[in-house]
């Protein structure tokens, strides 16, 4: 009888949690996903400034130990903030944000030295080998500009997406990615970006030029993370743009909270950031292609969609932020539903896992996408089948919740693989 106990009491409790989110309603589900969003900007601000920390200490005295701790210092910041990307595509206050902070794949010639085999400007960038370290004067859009100091305000207004070319990235985590860990040249090799902590040192011990002037570049970059996110956490706030806009409209809300669940699943990850770079063998699609942080950072978008549909998030002091959550609308109207949205994001989740752990245990992202490589290619299909198969789950979801405007965004390598090579 005791396994009949325990599933009985597995049951009220769903049965509890759809209760609670019904004598709420929807506004209840909406202020937890709201809670929930300003607990993970306000996280990522947290990890910014620790990195920030570990950035002035490798600026203000050079060494192998210091570089270290920054790139660490830098992992440990994607971790909230990729649990945030879900967010994205359905609040258009964080997607017409996100390019300043996450902004991929970039053009690294425009910030600093690089390898001779990464060529020289091209027609479709004429800055993609700038190199604003190196020059503290250069020409925009026809104009003379002053570099001769590193400010976030240059960053920002000039530099980030100039003459309004995507891939001119010169602000936010893959910006600063690119300063800690410097290009990597290893192709479908193991082994990440490998600048030697000298790119930093003061005097004759600087090797490739400009080390003063790289680090004013890294403290102006990361003080400008930190100040976006600052923005972007207060949106969550009590009387923030973000959370308003959201609980304005219930139904629009609950949409929102579908669409970014879905267009993060599909179109982003298992279509952009994924199938992609498989299909073009290529590790310059990587998300973090300098640190050879992908798999960390496919996990924690993975995770960022199951916290959602569930209304929880651990935060990195270890507390839980829960409450109503769609699984308990979703209960509401359909119990075997529920269990089969709970089910796929389980199953995702434990892909993405075995992609994070064959990383961890030496099998890097960019040898998964060698050709060639059957294995690396069936742990990265074993994710992107997994996030395919639990967009079909939220699509029912949609249907179930009687919503209209949900507009899951697409790609061409899932849904027109022969343009990808057009």
């Amino acid at each position: 009888m005791k396994p009949l106990f325990l599933a009985g009491t597995a049951l009220a409790g769903l049965a509890f949690g759809a209760s609670a989110a019904l004598a709420g309603g929807k506004t209840a589900v909406l202020t937890n996903y709201a809670n929930i969003a300003e607990a993970k900007y306000q996280d990522s601000l947290t990890t910014a400034q620790s990195l920030k920390a570990a950035v002035d200490a490798l600026v203000a005295q050079p060494s192998a130990e210091n570089l270290q701790a920054a790139r660490a210092a830098w992992i440990a910041a994607r971790v909230p903030y990729q649990q945030s990307e879900v967010f994205r595509f359905g609040n258009a206050i964080v997607d017409d944000w996100e390019g300043k902070v996450n902004a991929w794949p970039l053009d690294e010639g425009l910030i600093d030295y690089v390898d001779a085999s990464y060529g020289g400007p091209s027609e479709e960038n004429t800055l993609a080998a700038l190199n604003v370290i190196a020059n503290p004067s250069f020409e925009l859009s026809g104009k003379a500009v002053d570099a001769a100091k590193i400010t976030p305000e240059l960053l920002e207004s000039t530099l980030h997406e100039a003459d309004g070319i995507e891939a001119n990235v010169a602000t936010g985590y893959h910006a600063i990615e690119f300063l800690l860990w410097g290009q990597d040249l290893n192709g479908t090799g193991h082994g990440a970006g490998g600048r030697p902590w000298t790119d930093y040192a003061e005097g004759d011990a600087c090797t490739n030029g400009n080390c003063g002037r790289r680090g004013d570049y890294l403290q102006a970059a990361t003080d400008l993370l930190i100040s976006d996110l600052e923005w972007m956490a207060a949106q969550w706030g009590a009387e923030g743009d973000a959370r308003t806009t959201l609980l304005a409209d219930e139904d629009a809300g609950i949409t929102a909270m579908l669409t970014g669940m879905g267009s993060l699943s599909y179109g982003e990850q298992a279509g952009e950031r994924m199938r992609l770079g498989l299909m073009l063998n290529d590790p310059e699609e990587e998300h973090d292609c300098f640190s050879d942080n992908t798999h960390n950072s496919h996990y924690y978008d993975g995770l960022g969609v199951q916290n959602v549909y569930l209304g929880e998030y651990v935060r990195v002091n270890g507390e839980l932020v829960s409450g109503p959550s769609l699984s308990d609308l979703v209960t509401a109207k359909d119990a075997e539903l529920d269990a089969e949205m709970r089910g796929k994001l389980a199953d995702t989740m434990l892909a993405l896992g075995r992609i994070k752990t064959a990383a961890e245990a030496g099998l890097s992202y960019d040898q998964m996408l060698a050709q060639g490589n059957a294995a690396g290619e069936a742990l990265v299909m074993g994710g992107i089948n997994g996030l395919i198969g639990q967009t079909r789950s939220i699509e029912r979801v949609v249907t179930a919740l009687d919503l209209d405007g949900v507009a899951i965004e697409g790609s061409d390598s899932l849904d027109n693989p022969s343009a990808v090579f057009q």
